[in-house]
C-alpha cells in the first residue's frame, strides 16, 4: 500500500452532524406537541402571545403543508419513507460538506417528528399561528417540525443551487 495515499473514510464518520441537528429538533418537536396536547384544548382560540400577531393554538392537520393530501394518511406515511431514503441516500452522496450534514440534520428531525405524528395519531399537531388578526388573515397554523423541514430546504437548495456545475451527473 503506498502509505502517501488517504485512506478511505468510513460513510458513517460524519453522521454526527447529521444526529446533533436531527435529535434536538425531534426532542423539542416533540415536547412541545405533548405541552401543546396537554394544556390546550383542542381547536380552541389557544393562547395570545403577540395579541392580533401570534398565537399558540392546538390544531390538528390530517394532510401536508396547507392540508394537502387531507385524509390520505398512507400515502403521506408512504411520502415521508420516500423522504427519509431521499436523506439517507443525499447523505451519502454529500457526507463531506457539513452544510449539506446540517441541512439533511434538519429535514430528517422534521421528517421524523411529522412521522410519529402520523403513526401514532393519524394527523400531525400543529400549534404555531401568525397573522393580521385585525384582517382575519392567519397563516395555517406549523409546528417545529415544519419549521426545521422548510430550514433544512432551504440550506438543500442553497446548496445544489450554489453548487449545480459541480455536481452534475456525467
Amino acid at each position: 500500500m503506498n502509505t502517501n495515499q488517504t485512506p478511505k473514510k468510513n460513510i458513517w464518520q460524519n453522521i454526527i452532524p447529521l444526529i446533533c441537528v436531527a435529535l434536538p429538533v425531534l426532542i423539542l418537536d416533540w415536547g412541545t406537541k405533548r405541552l401543546v396536547e396537554n394544556y390546550i384544548a383542542l381547536e380552541s382560540r389557544g393562547i395570545q402571545i403577540i395579541p392580533g400577531f401570534f398565537n399558540l393554538r392546538h390544531d390538528r392537520n390530517s394532510g401536508a403543508a396547507f392540508g394537502v393530501l387531507a385524509g390520505h394518511r398512507f400515502l403521506l406515511i408512504f411520502i415521508t419513507v420516500v423522504a427519509l431514503i431521499f436523506i439517507f441516500a443525499y447523505y451519502l452522496r454529500f457526507r463531506e460538506s457539513r452544510w449539506m450534514q446540517v441541512s439533511l440534520g434538519f429535514l430528517l428531525g422534521g421528517a421524523i417528528g411529522n412521522f410519529i405524528d402520523r403513526i401514532f395519531l393519524g394527523e400531525v399537531i400543529d400549534f404555531l399561528q401568525f397573522g393580521i388578526a385585525s384582517k382575519g388573515l392567519f397563516w395555517p397554523t406549523f409546528n417545529v417540525a415544519d419549521i426545521s423541514i422548510c430550514i433544512g430546504a432551504g440550506m438543500l437548495i442553497v446548496y445544489l443551487f450554489q453548487n449545480r456545475n459541480q455536481h452534475q451527473e456525467t
